[in-house]
């Protein structure tokens, strides 16, 4: 009930975009970081709640969610109509924020718990636990649809503060459903290791990506100096160092930790903008509709990890791979879709890929590194969660601008210099582009194709083509996945196959430092 609070609000989010451009004027970029809010602060929640949840508790996480939860609301309903462009970002940036840090502080909870209840069978259950996160995207998304559709001359039925309150009821319920609940507590806190013991097998190198994540979000989303950014990774990860005693770390479970940032950008950056990109490409309901059936075939997919598992003789690793490909030539068939028919088949392909990655990441890390309890984990979902809101939302967004931009410059450069916006958009090291208007632009996709000027005409088609091209751009990343996993699947060949480790207390009070055998 938890995660689905969680989806649904992702959901409603997602589906308000287009409000947001409209009432403030933002271009791709600034919605795409205002998105990528909802992954950072995520990434906040859940490492720091995985350090510190077999210490202090998983009870206190839940409460402690629960007040960011109520509280990002509060801050969010700030932004109105007719303030400053620039307060009104601030409010419904920091807003995402603190509803993502809620969310990454559940999972602190949910992602060790399954995997201490069911260590047997770590990615059937876990894949049922995040089968929740679709669930509750298909009820948001169900829930604008219905409330927030333009009705006759009347208007949407609920304005996007109303339509966003709506999670707070899901919310509510898993408040209530949490008292009085007893938690167990992980394999590695049940045998009395200390945080130092458990953070060995993530060592300096699982740190240096982690704290890699950190520079880039005091430096893009906090807009620190770049010197001050960099100092601050590399403290966090001296403390890392001195707390595992300059342990070096597990070289796979590193890996695994740079494939899951692939797996963020791809997965939850893309699910940020792929109402938006097929609403754009076909119409604003049929994206919607286009969304939830895709939440909704993720839904009942990830009920199936167990049978295809066992009846394709595949290891979570095989599983991964096979995905990891389907995503890739998904994402190229959506970038093609022409009718209402060829994008359900091609988002079926984009869905079935996609499903499985991150439970099943998660899976995987539980099942090799059971030392480090909670917090391997924890750190995983974090780096994924920071991926996707620095790198996969903002990326897509920047490329939305870029791409829209090299259209419309192309095929009228008149129009653009009309319609263009008034900052320009950068992401990471890419030269600065200046996107389209975010006001001016739904003002012309509101208008039926027969109405606009040549110049709206040229407007509404490039930006269709600049989704396109997002969309082929994006799908690189699950192709480079799938070579990984490929690598990863030789190794575990070599090795003898793939399969769960247990913690080795003779090793480890013998001062055997290194990830430990199966």
């Amino acid at each position: 009930m938890a995660i689905l609070a969680a989806g649904v609000g992702f959901a409603i989010r997602g589906g308000i975009l287009a409000n947001w451009a409209a009432d403030f004027g933002f271009t791709g970029a600034q919605l795409g970081a205002i998105g990528g809010a909802g992954f950072t602060g995520f990434c906040f929640g859940i490492i720091i709640g995985g350090i510190i949840a077999d210490k202090i508790g998983y009870g206190k996480l839940v409460v402690a969610a629960f007040v960011f939860h109520v509280l990002s609301a509060f801050v969010t309903f700030g932004a109105s109509k007719g303030q400053p462009q620039e307060t009104a970002y601030n409010l419904l940036y920091w807003g995402t924020f603190i509803f993502a840090l809620a969310n990454g502080t559940l999972e602190a909870v949910a992602n060790p718990l399954v995997s201490t209840l069911f260590p047997q069978n770590r990615t059937h259950y876990l894949n049922i636990l995040h089968s929740s996160w679709p669930a509750g995207m298909v009820l948001g998304a169900l829930f604008t649809s219905a409330v927030g559709e333009a009705h006759g001359n009347s208007g949407p039925l609920l304005g996007w503060k109303m339509q966003l309150a709506a999670f707070l009821l899901p919310t509510i319920l898993y408040g209530v459903l949490f008292l009085g609940q007893k938690f167990p507590k992980s394999e590695a806190s049940s045998k009395g290791l200390g945080i130092g013991e458990m953070l060995k097998d993530v060592g300096i190198l699982g740190g240096a990506v982690a704290s890699y994540m950190l520079v880039r979000f005091f430096h893009d989303a906090m807009n620190l100096p770049s010197p001050v950014a960099w100092a601050i990774g590399a403290v966090a990860l001296a403390i890392v160092a001195i707390v595992t005693r300059f342990s070096l770390g597990a070289v796979l479970l590193c890996v695994l930790f740079i494939i899951h940032a692939m797996v963020g950008a791809v997965e939850l950056g893309t699910d940020g903008w792929i109402q938006n990109i097929t609403g754009n490409i076909l119409t604003p309901t049929q994206g919607k509709l286009l969304f939830v059936y895709t939440s909704l075939f993720m839904f009942g997919l990830r009920f199936c990890a167990h049978f295809i598992e066992k009846n394709l003789k595949l290891s979570p690793i095989g599983l991964l791979c096979v995905c990891a490909v389907l995503a890739s030539i998904g994402l190229n068939l959506v970038s093609g879709i022409q009718t209402f028919i060829g994008a359900i088949l091609a988002l079926s392909v984009y869905a079935l890929g996609k499903t499985f990655f991150w439970p099943t990441m998660l899976a995987v890390i539980g099942d090799r590194f059971p030392r480090t309890g909670a917090i391997a984990i924890s750190i995983s979902g974090g780096i994924g969660m920071m991926s996707a809101g620095l790198l996969g939302s903002a990326g897509l967004g920047y490329a939305k601008d870029r791409f829209a931009a090299d259209e419309l410059q192309k095929a009228n450069p008149a129009a653009y210099a009309e319609f263009k916006a008034e900052k320009p958009s950068t992401f990471l090291f890419l030269a600065p582009v200046t996107g389209l208007d975010g006001t001016k632009l739904a003002d012309v996709q509101k208008m039926k194709p027969e109405e606009r000027s040549p110049a709206q005409k040229a407007v509404a088609d490039s930006s269709i083509l600049g989704d396109r091209r997002t969309l082929k751009a994006d799908s690189f990343i699950p192709a480079t996945m799938s070579i990984c996993y490929l690598l990863l699947l030789i190794y575990f060949m070599a090795i003898g196959g793939y399969k769960p480790a247990q913690i080795d207390m003779e090793k480890i009070t013998g001062g055997i430092d290194g990830p430990m055998e199966a």
